[in-house]
């Protein structure tokens, strides 16, 4: 992978874990926030998207649009579950997980379903995903393997972790093989995600926009930043960078957002939670290395 295009991932990372901040800080607002950010993110790349399609920066084909589709469903529920998560449990456990789960359950599908080899590596990096969720569910006390409210934030964490999986493999085959620009495809996903999600809010207009009240600000944020975070990693897949390395290399933002969670929103902190987090990194890591 090129200087430039770690650069980007990096970049990404650090802009990913800021406004997963900004939505924790929201997550009283459930699927309005969702679709508020949602509605602000395509309104404001709406002249970007323009700007790409009229210079010919996307091919259009039947596949290219079933993957534009495809994509926008898998963001939808990503999304829906993640926003859920932030309601019941801390970022800095919410968070980690699902960026550590995804990489883990794409190597065990790939063992499991097209029967390829499990390597040493890969097997470790496992392992280390398995540990560093474990400490971060348990905070070193072990008896609470037993205790169902400790695998609250584990479970939303892996649910959107599996979804996050199911779009990266989407988006890549999307930009890499079928040619399909970043831009358009994550403003096809936002836009696609605000239609989806009109129905639910227009049934419930009084209650969303009470919920929205005092953060349409956060999903202004959100809206800039989330799109932001995504078309970087797109572009450095669509300049040539390997998912391979890609995938896990912006997963560094599991610390930064870990951490995030501790200082600014005052989250339980301790030695068990950190070293649970950066484990998780080095299996993330060791999984991309296969």
């Amino acid at each position: 992978m090129s200087l430039s295009a770690l650069l980007l991932v990096v970049l990404a990372a650090c802009i990913h874990a800021t406004w997963n901040l900004l939505a924790k800080r929201a997550a009283s607002a459930g699927p309005s926030f969702v679709f508020a950010y949602a509605l602000c993110a395509t309104v404001i790349y709406l002249p970007l998207a323009l700007w790409d399609v009229w210079r010919g920066g996307m091919v259009w084909s039947l596949p290219a649009v079933l993957v534009l589709v495809a994509s926008a469903a898998i963001h939808l529920a990503y999304s829906l579950c993640l926003q859920r998560g932030y309601q019941v449990a801390d970022l800095s456990v919410v968070y980690p997980v699902a960026r550590g789960t995804g990489p883990l359950l794409s190597s065990i599908g790939a063992f499991v379903l097209l029967a390829e080899p499990p390597h040493t590596t890969a097997v470790m990096g496992m392992l280390c995903v398995v540990i560093g969720i474990f400490c971060i569910a348990t905070q070193g006390r072990w008896a609470r393997f037993r205790q169902p409210d400790a695998w609250v934030g584990v479970r939303w964490g892996a649910y959107t972790g599996a979804l996050i999986a199911c779009y990266t493999v989407v988006d890549a085959y999307g930009v890499k093989v079928l040619l399909v620009s970043p831009i358009v495809l994550d403003w096809f996903s936002n836009s696609l995600r605000t239609c989806m999600l009109t129905p639910y809010v227009l049934r419930r207009r009084q209650s969303a926009w009470t919920a929205m009240r005092g953060h349409w600000g956060l999903a202004l944020a959100v809206g800039a930043l989330s799109p932001l975070s995504y078309i970087l990693v797109l572009q450095a897949l669509s300049d040539g960078a390997p998912l391979s390395l890609v995938a896990p290399a912006r997963e560094m933002s599991m610390m930064v957002g870990a951490v995030l969670g501790m200082v600014l929103l005052k989250e339980a902190a301790g030695v068990w939670r950190i070293a649970g987090c950066a484990v998780l990194v080095v299996g993330v890591v060791l999984l991309g290395m296969t």
